[in-house]
């Protein structure tokens, strides 16, 4: 059997195939999201990439921001559950799950299946998300890829008190023009967007262990910053930025049969 998820998310688009529901055919992520010719693009690149043909597939499941912008697929679900599946197809001890997204955090408790008994989600600002990270890059002019390392040749870390997107840039631009030192500034942004979201966990309740999906999840300086504000270890499987597609392509499988 031969199923693909979909995750199309706000800021990027990800694709995963599956033979049988456990072997990974190939995998795709495209830097544009909803909207755009993302969707499309992980579509063809994924089956490009495991030589395949869209008649060769017995189910498309799409998940994410986009998921009802997207025809080609068989059926959607949402990237709750599909965070929740993907997270336990890889490491099943994880109960608490952390979603860092392009324009919202998601917290998921799991149970021992990697069913979600509850979760919150902040969606109602952009402050802590990867959308918030990108604007701290381009006024810092850095990639946000490299946020991260800088983060790691602090030593000592520059506060910012605003959470707002818009006042926290002021905020940069102001400490830029003081000469603080960018990994310094850098360690006090990731700090930051680390007690939004560890604010966000105690609302749910946090149980070890601890994992984090997402492409944010990437970001070495945020693990190591939310690590502190959760005092625990987070756990960041190999897959994160395709846990989405991953668990659609899970449950692809369950609808197939």
């Amino acid at each position: 059997m031969l199923t693909m998820g979909i995750d199309i998310g706000s800021a990027a688009c990800k694709s995963l195939i599956l033979k049988d529901g456990k072997h990974i055919l190939s995998k795709e992520v495209f830097p544009l999201g909803t909207g755009t010719s993302g969707p499309n693009k992980v579509f063809e690149q994924a089956l490009a990439n495991a030589c395949l043909e869209h008649k060769d597939l017995d189910h498309i499941m799409v998940t994410g921001y986009g998921r009802f912008t997207f025809d080609a697929a068989d059926s959607q679900r949402s990237e709750i559950t599909c965070h929740a599946a993907g997270m336990h197809f890889t490491m099943p001890k994880v109960r608490t799950l952390i979603d860092i997204g392009g324009q919202d955090i998601k917290i998921l408790r799991l149970n021992e299946r990697g069913k979600v008994e509850s979760f919150v989600m902040n969606d109602k600002c952009a402050a802590g998300t990867g959308r918030f990270l990108e604007v701290m890059a381009r006024v810092m002019n850095v990639r946000i890829e490299d946020l991260g390392a800088l983060s790691m040749q602090s030593t000592e870390e520059v506060s910012i008190s605003n959470t707002c997107t818009v006042f926290a840039e002021s905020e940069v631009i102001s400490k830029l023009s003081t000469g603080v030192k960018l990994p310094d500034l850098v360690a006090g942004i990731l700090a930051s967007v680390a007690k939004r979201v560890a604010s966000l966990a105690f609302r749910n309740g946090v149980e070890a262990e601890v994992g984090m999906s997402g492409g944010v999840a990437l970001n070495e300086g945020i693990i190591n910053a939310l690590s502190k504000e959760l005092k625990t270890q987070i756990l960041v499987p190999e897959l994160c930025q395709y846990l989405g597609a991953l668990g659609a392509a899970i449950y692809a499988g369950k609808e197939a049969l």
